[in-house]
């Protein structure tokens, strides 16, 4: 029996591979958030510098997820996946290393781009490893469950790694976890074929990554300078600029980036706009939260990351019972109703004390969120990648990726900003907890209604039941003469 025989015959433990790798990509999003007081000490950072601790990995990451999904598709997504995973690892260890915010900065947009060539390769292996149906579906809860159980665990991670060892050991780990993940796959994944054998999208890639960027960068340099500020101003008009000629070389190019035919039969579009707000509010959860368990109760490092440990598990518990919910109510109800349970926790962390405690203010509402968040993510994952054509089955993980991983840059931006202004105004006559306290309440609320503005978008947008099979699996397709990664 050969490597790719074997590795079929035992989906389940390619899953569990594929599993750790995503898990791996989303520990890195959430692990500095704990320890980003010791690290500004560490190497001296600014706070803009240390913004940019979180958001170099998450602008990496999400500017060239599709990119990554394109490649994986044309070279192969074991390939791609593996050389995703080696740089991810370097550059892990690299930040582990730094001396100065600039090596640190440049470290994480590194691990970035390698977290953009795994997410989106691991995706295609998933989809192409388990067809529509029942199996696939719970392929999606493994997903959902360690991609959120990735991000909570950082936060449990990094305040353990930080407190026991200090801040570059939360680097190490991620590090070693990542090669660990490495010789597995390379052990255990299928060697398939390349499901494309067109050209690269450079000229695509360029503008639309320069437009996200720009987008990105002037957000988050609005809170410093100010939302008039002719360098944020010129950011935000040179994304407009190279969106445009993103669409035209589009319209131009033989292999696009972003195939049209993408967006034919499935819900492509409505569960990426779904994405990008669960997205816009998901990063900032994990930004947030652990701020005001340390900054207002007082928690160390390691009673924060502990903390995390309910909405984790309630995290996993919702996406291992989102398929089955699914498939007894339908898509739409269980999108929007997992939205609502998630809108529910943040509407409840928007009424924070500055004199509460775990239990009362952050216990409650992380295990509302932990259901919400993991379901909504599951089924708008399904959405998203439902009725795509095989062959094209890289570059829509890698859509989906970008938009949740954009829109959690975003929605960070914006609301550090909105959180940071009202601390600010209210810290003139108020005591310094109370007003940060009211700046996280605001997020928090905020993030509320964002979520539930996404609920009722999902009752219009979304259909009652996924979208039909668009022909035969991806690995009928793998079988296919073609360029072998």
């Amino acid at each position: 029996m050969t490597h790719t025989q074997r590795a079929t015959a035992h989906p389940g433990t390619a899953l569990a591979v594929l599993a750790g790798a995503q898990f791996t990509v989303m520990l890195a999003t959430s692990i500095v958030n704990v320890a980003l007081p010791q690290i500004r000490a560490g190497v001296g950072l600014s706070d803009s510098g240390t913004t940019w601790v979180v958001n170099a990995y998450g602008l990496a990451f999400g500017v060239l997820l599709l990119a990554g999904g394109r490649v994986a598709d044309l070279l192969g997504r074991r390939r791609v996946l593996l050389a995703g995973m080696a740089v991810f690892a370097f550059s892990s260890f690299a930040a582990g290393l730094a001396a100065s915010p600039v090596v640190l900065i440049a470290a994480r947009a590194v691990q970035g781009l390698g977290a953009a060539a795994i997410a989106p390769s691991a995706l295609a292996l998933v989809l192409s490893l388990f067809p529509p149906g029942p199996a696939r579906g719970r392929a999606l809860g493994v997903w959902g469950a360690v991609s959120g159980a990735g991000a909570a665990a950082g936060v449990l991670l990094g305040g353990a790694l930080t407190q026991a060892w200090g801040w570059p050991w939360i680097f190490h780990v991620t590090g070693a976890g990542a090669l660990l993940v490495l010789v597995a796959g390379a052990l255990r994944l299928p060697r398939v074929p390349a499901a494309d054998r067109g050209r690269f999208d450079l000229a695509g890639t360029l503008t639309v990554t320069l437009s996200l960027t720009a987008v990105v960068w002037g957000l988050t340099t609005a809170r410093a300078w100010g939302w008039t500020d002719a360098r944020v101003l010129g950011a935000f008009a040179l994304s407009a600029v190279s969106l445009v000629a993103f669409a035209l070389v589009e319209r131009r190019h033989r292999d696009p980036l972003v195939p049209p035919g993408l967006f034919a039969g499935g819900q492509v579009v409505a569960g990426n706009i779904l994405m990008a707000l669960l997205g816009s509010v998901w990063i900032a959860l994990f930004f947030f939260l652990p701020l005001y368990q340390q900054q207002v109760l007082g928690a160390g490092p390691l009673a924060t990351g502990l903390g995390q440990l309910p909405l984790a598990a309630a995290n996993m518990i919702g996406s291992t019972l989102s398929p089955r919910v699914a498939r007894r109510v339908g898509a739409r109800a269980a999108v929007a109703g997992a939205l609502l349970v998630e809108a529910g926790g943040l509407l409840w962390l928007s009424r924070i004390s500055p004199h509460g405690g775990y239990a009362a203010d952050v216990l409650g509402p992380s295990v509302l969120i932990g259901l919400g968040l993991g379901a909504a993510f599951v089924q708008l994952t399904a959405v998203s990648v439902g009725g795509v054509r095989p062959a094209d089955a890289g570059v829509a993980g890698g859509l989906v990726n970008t938009t949740r991983q954009v829109g959690g840059a975003v929605g960070l931006a914006v609301l550090a900003t909105l959180a940071g202004s009202r601390t600010a105004d209210l810290a003139t006559h108020l005591p310094r907890l109370e007003a940060l306290t009211a700046g996280y309440r605001l997020a928090f609320g905020i993030g509320a209604a964002v979520i539930a503005t996404a609920a009722l978008l999902a009752l219009v947008a979304v259909r009652r039941t996924s979208a039909p099979d668009p022909g035969p699996p991806a690995t009928a397709v793998a079988r296919s003469p073609a360029r072998a990664p």
